[in-house]
């Protein structure tokens, strides 16, 4: 039998292992990953079913293995696991109870759930339905569900008994399931105990197509409506093995990712990433995630793989980063730009290198540093196994060279698994996103010659003062360095000579005053570390910043509060210095 023909019969399970264990063999060897991984092509493809399921078996000790670790309100022996069998005979029930109340292949399923047991239940068995997910996270407001329900089309709505009240009034022609004991304000809605008594030996209507919908995510809306991306049986659960691989994630590892269901990055590493790889996902409650919760969680649960925001890294520097944890390996930043000072910080604490990474919603992770190359504070990484990104003039359209900023681009001559299939019913949008054979991430960075790329800012976060192009991140990185300074945000306000100015918004670090002499502190350090066309030129401090729950500043906040001058005391350059 030739290798053609040894691939074609090979079963999707044996395929999509083949592909990952390329990225495991070559985990700490960029290059040769790079030159040796392939993306799985398939016609079907169910994750849930042709990978997850078969994970369900014993390992060669005969002990069943952890899926998934739920970090309790005490010690360890509060927690709840469940183990890859447990796991899959309850998403088959909760599958087949949902197809028993109506729900079908191509049904939008909106899942408003914290970290709790039923939103890794609800994942698996809508994937195992070929129903297609929303994701939502449990703080969306009854104007934001209402969007979701009008625009998603949604026909179903997976929620907390607590929660329910939301929705109340809100219009559209949906089921609703609870999940927990109900009151007056879920009356009608269905009881998701009732899938307990489902069958767990869930059969299929037939094959899922591989590029099939199955995750239709709305994105932030940092500075524009939010769209709603589209991905597919193949560029979620494949793509992800882009992210296993900056991870650093291998089989049998213990893996806390710090996300919020919802939200894009808890489906990139609180279920894809560590299950593609075969290890256990650790979770904490929304309520139990102060920085304390976090260390302690990876002292007493034996995490050897963390990830987490900018922020959560921030905080945890702020109580003290103490002891590295015995166990932990790999440490990764993800969500916004990462500060060298937090690079520095966990490196003199804990011997790790702390390793950023770049990913959108609309994609799986694109660049990164892997486990095995040197971190260069301030870079994002190079381009991951499988992932063509090129930098490109936004208004030539073409390859920028080497220390020229550029937008962030895929080529899709080698268009990589891991690209959503496109903007829901929203054609212009995906016409634009993929114009001039390349897709199109909105984002500025520059390369090295060494081939890193370092993040810059949103095209549309740039600004020109005084006919200088100016990158808010540049700037928030200068003020970053300054001890005063637990977080920064830098964004354009109106000036009658230059057009635009940059203006600092910044939370002072505790023991930090606020006052006249602190902004001018603060301001002759940017003059001292900037060149003189991209000073700060007014300061205004602020208890906290306006952030997505995935990091990302919400520029459009802080505009909005300079345009309408609902701000506190603001500091002038030529006032202050």
């Amino acid at each position: 039998m030739s290798g053609q023909e040894a691939a074609a019969a090979a079963s999707p399970t044996e395929v999509f292992r083949a592909a990952r264990d390329v990225l495991l063999r070559h985990r700490t060897d960029w290059a040769a990953a790079v030159r040796e991984f392939r993306w799985p092509n398939f016609e079907h493809f169910n994750w849930a079913l042709d990978w997850f399921d078969t994970l369900a078996e014993p390992a060669e000790q005969g002990r069943p293995r952890t899926a998934l670790r739920i970090v309790g309100p005490g010690g360890p022996e509060t927690d709840r696991l469940l183990t890859f069998r447990e796991l899959a005979t309850r998403s088959s029930q909760v599958a087949n109870w949902l197809r028993s109340v109506g729900v079908r292949r191509d049904d939008p399923v909106l899942v408003m759930l914290g970290n709790r047991q039923e939103v890794w239940e609800m994942l698996l068995a809508a994937v195992k339905l070929g129903a297609v997910v929303v994701p939502t996270y449990t703080t969306a407001t009854p104007a934001e569900l209402q969007d979701r329900l009008t625009r998603g089309a949604i026909g179903y709505v997976v929620t907390e008994a607590e929660l329910t009240g939301r929705f109340h009034g809100l219009e559209g022609s949906w089921v609703g399931v609870r999940v927990g004991a109900g009151d007056a304000s879920s009356a009608g809605w269905l009881p998701y105990e009732e899938t307990e008594r489902a069958s767990g030996t869930f059969v299929p209507d037939g094959p899922t197509g591989a590029d099939d919908v199955v995750f239709r995510y709305f994105t932030s809306g940092t500075t524009s409506k939010p769209k709603m991306v589209e991905h597919t049986h193949t560029s979620y659960p494949v793509g992800h093995l882009s992210g296993m691989y900056w991870n650093g994630v291998r089989p049998g590892d213990i893996h806390l990712n710090v996300s919020s269901p919802g939200w894009a990055k808890h489906a990139w590493s609180s279920f894809f990433v560590p299950w593609n790889a075969e290890a256990t996902v650790v979770a904490l409650e929304g309520s139990r995630s102060t920085a304390e919760d976090v260390l302690d969680v990876l002292r007493t649960r034996g995490v050897t793989t963390f990830c987490a925001p900018p922020t959560v890294w921030r905080a945890m520097a702020v109580v003290g980063l103490g002891e590295r944890p015995a166990l932990l390996r790999e440490t990764m930043a993800a969500g916004e730009p990462l500060e060298p000072g937090l690079i520095r910080q966990v490196k003199e604490a804990w011997g790790l290198d702390l390793r950023d990474g770049y990913g959108q919603t609309e994609t799986t992770g694109q660049i990164g540093n892997p486990p095995g190359r040197v971190v260069v504070p301030g870079s994002m990484g190079v381009p991951l196994p499988g992932c063509p990104v090129v930098l490109i003039d936004p208004e030539t359209g073409e390859p920028v060279p080497d220390g020229e900023p550029g937008e962030i681009c895929l080529d899709l001559r080698h268009r990589p698994v891991g690209l959503m299939r496109g903007y829901a019913d929203d054609e212009r949008r995906t016409d634009k996103a993929f114009a001039g054979g390349y897709y199109h991430s909105g984002d500025l960075a520059v390369r090295t010659e060494e081939g890193g790329i370092t993040y810059l800012s949103r095209t549309d976060d740039m600004f020109k003062s005084f006919d200088h192009r100016i990158s808010p991140r540049e700037l928030e990185q200068a003020l970053l360095e300054h001890p005063m300074v637990a977080d920064a945000a830098v964004v354009a306000v109106p000036d009658p000579v230059g057009l635009w100015v940059p203006k600092a918004y910044v939370v002072a670090a505790p023991g930090h005053r606020t006052e006249s002499a602190d902004a001018r502190e603060l301001l002759e350090h940017a003059r001292s570390v900037l060149p003189a066309e991209k000073w700060v030129w007014l300061l205004e401090f602020v208890a906290t910043l306006p952030r997505t729950a995935s990091g990302k500043i919400r520029r459009t906040e802080l505009k909005g509060r300079t345009e309408d001058q609902a701000t506190g005391v603001e500091y002038r350059l030529e006032d202050v210095c």
